[in-house]
């Protein structure tokens, strides 16, 4: 147990190296790119919504504080980039959609042009583009861009807002990078559902069909962060899509934190652990419907509000894994192997901000990745627990199996015993009756095999059974079964056969037992047996031909043994045998 602890800890250390790795290849912007912030590449100022977007000339802009007011009204962000003058004249600009009802982009040229491009709520266009992102590209003209400026109708938070400028052909290339990241991340996250809720229907675990759900949750939260969804449905486009995601990442934190609760035993966590968890996680989940609806006030705090409480919860489910995982629950350590890269990742963006790093998907995109992680480890660990477990009952199936084998056979000859002979010989009994055939039992019983035990030893007594057992085998056949039924005395019962060919098939069986070299274990000494034969048409149930045959068996003993005596009776309904009821065959 504490090796496979060590090994899963270097696994997620070196998974955690290697997403820092990729973090700091991807997280920074491309080298020609500008992010834009505000009070350091960005100025403000605020109008009436009434006013038109030709007013800009006469708006006072201020590089320093924050803005104010605007939540009603309209905010203006504007940009000077006349170093852009002097070289790239392909400029685009790519904002991060949020809330808004309305965003204008005015590209400002040296020659005193100025080119207008809009979206609004429910209609972006042809300007949205996988990964969230809004694009406007300034039209080409021979003078260079000296300035853009953002108009915002209605915007919700001014701290939301992403935006960063780039040459068109890099705009291109990270739209179509963030369209495969973000398709490929939400393609293994329906298919890391679909198997899940499969999982949950076919053993009936209620943490698969919780992690089914935040699979679906994160599935759909992902696909209207990216924006992936406008293709089909452009109405959505903006506020409502923003709202929803907010709601989805609130539902998504209380669906896994109760997947992996109740993936843990009941007796393997306290129950006020499990409870305060739980609560925890349910008031994460409600907690996003206000902060879903809200469209004024101070969002930015009650967003960091909402990021501590997601921490606490975090925290709680990692104390829940960590109880459990030193109880030896499984399922704990596979969570918490799931858990620690979107802990890690879900503590770094609370504490670094990254949002204009991953090539502009930010911290959306890093917890997308994270959550396909998830997703992907707890489906494998799923699935090489089930497989396990039935691998055990596998094993437990084929050891009931050896047993019930072992229940029906002789430990010293390998025949089966009589239990097992009564198995075998019902299903060729019913067939006999069927077919209206006859039936025939051998009882072979092993002359003065007491004496071979008493003179010579019971493991030589052993070894004499043994290969007589052996020469009994050879008639072992699909009208033919053959058994021990316990110390000296062996059966053979078979179908179809009668007459005549009986006869001589009981007198083959007297002499080829009478046969057997036991020289190297008697010398001289020949073992012979007597057997009784009873034979009946129609076919009977076993007790009644084991009777006829125990009672040949007995004049064959008291007729001077090493005969064969046959018993031959017809049941009633059935013809009458023309040979007598009983006859003793002589020996060959």
């Amino acid at each position: 147990m504490e090796a496979m602890t060590d090994l899963s800890i270097r696994a997620c250390a070196r998974l955690l190296l290697a997403v820092a790795a990729l973090a700091a290849l991807c997280g920074a912007a491309p080298a020609s790119a500008e992010v834009l912030r505000l009070n350091q590449s960005l100025c403000h100022a605020v109008s009436p919504i009434e006013s038109a977007d030709a007013s800009l000339p006469t708006l006072r802009f201020s590089c320093s504080g924050a803005p104010a007011g605007y939540q009603h009204d309209s905010l203006w962000l504007r940009s000077d980039h006349r170093q852009w003058a002097s070289g790239q004249r392909s400029v685009a600009l790519m904002v991060h959609h949020s809330r808004f009802d309305r965003l204008a982009v005015a590209f400002s040229y040296a020659d005193g042009a100025v080119r207008w491009q809009q979206v609004r709520q429910g209609d972006y266009g042809s300007h949205w583009r996988a990964g969230g992102q809004i694009v406007f590209e300034a039209p080409d003209r021979p003078a260079s861009v000296t300035a853009i400026t953002m108009r915002f109708d209605r915007l919700a938070a001014h701290d939301l807002v992403r935006a960063h400028i780039l040459s068109r052909d890099q705009s291109s290339m990270q739209a179509a990078g963030m369209a495969a990241a973000t398709g490929a991340a939400l393609m293994l996250l329906l298919v890391s559902g679909i198997y899940s809720l499969s999982l949950a229907v076919a053993v009936r675990r209620q943490y698969l069909a919780w992690q089914a759900a935040w699979a679906a949750t994160m599935l759909l939260w992902g696909t209207l962060w990216s924006q992936i969804h406008l293709a089909l449905l452009p109405f959505m486009a903006g506020t409502v899509s923003a709202q929803l995601c907010t709601f989805l990442a609130c539902l998504a934190i209380a669906v896994a934190t109760a997947s992996a609760v109740t993936a843990l035993d009941r007796s393997g966590v306290p129950a006020a652990l499990r409870r305060a968890t739980l609560a925890l996680g349910a008031g994460v989940g409600l907690a996003g419907i206000p902060l879903a609806l809200m469209r004024s006030g101070d969002l930015g705090y009650w967003g960091d509000v909402l990021g501590l409480a997601i921490l606490g919860n975090l925290a709680a489910v990692a104390i829940c894994l960590g109880w459990g995982w030193r109880r030896g629950s499984i399922e704990a350590r596979d969570f918490a192997a799931a858990w620690c890269l979107p802990m890690a990742v879900l503590a770094f963006i609370h504490l670094v901000d990254v949002e204009n790093g991953f090539w502009g998907g930010g911290s959306k995109l890093a917890v997308l990745l994270a959550a396909t992680w998830q997703a992907l480890w707890l489906s494998a660990a799923a699935t090489r627990r089930l497989a396990s477990l039935r691998i055990e009952r596998d094993h437990a199936r084929a050891a009931e199996a050896q047993a019930r084998e072992l229940a029906r056979r002789d430990p010293l000859t390998g025949l089966p015993n009589r239990r097992g002979f009564i198995e075998s010989v019902t299903p060729l009994l019913d067939r006999a009756r069927a077919d209206d055939l006859p039936a025939a039992l051998l009882l072979v019983d092993i002359d003065r095999f007491k004496s071979i035990n008493d003179v010579h030893g019971h493991d030589i007594g052993d070894v004499v059974l043994c290969r007589i057992a052996r020469r009994i085998a050879r008639w072992e056949g699909s009208i033919c079964t053959v058994a021990r039924l316990g110390g000296e005395e062996f059966g053979l019962l078979t179908i179809g056969m009668e007459g005549i060919a009986l006869d001589r098939f009981a007198e083959s069986v007297r002499r080829e037992i009478a046969a057997c070299d036991h020289s190297a274990s008697l010398g001289d000494r020949t073992v012979t047996a007597s057997i009784g034969v009873a034979e009946v048409r129609p076919a009977c149930d076993f007790q009644r031909l084991y009777k006829i045959a125990d009672d040949a068996l007995y004049e064959a003993k008291h007729a001077g043994r090493d005969q064969v005596v046959l018993q031959r009776h017809a049941e009633s309904g059935g013809p009458k045998p023309d040979l007598p009821d009983r006859e003793a065959v002589p020996l060959g």
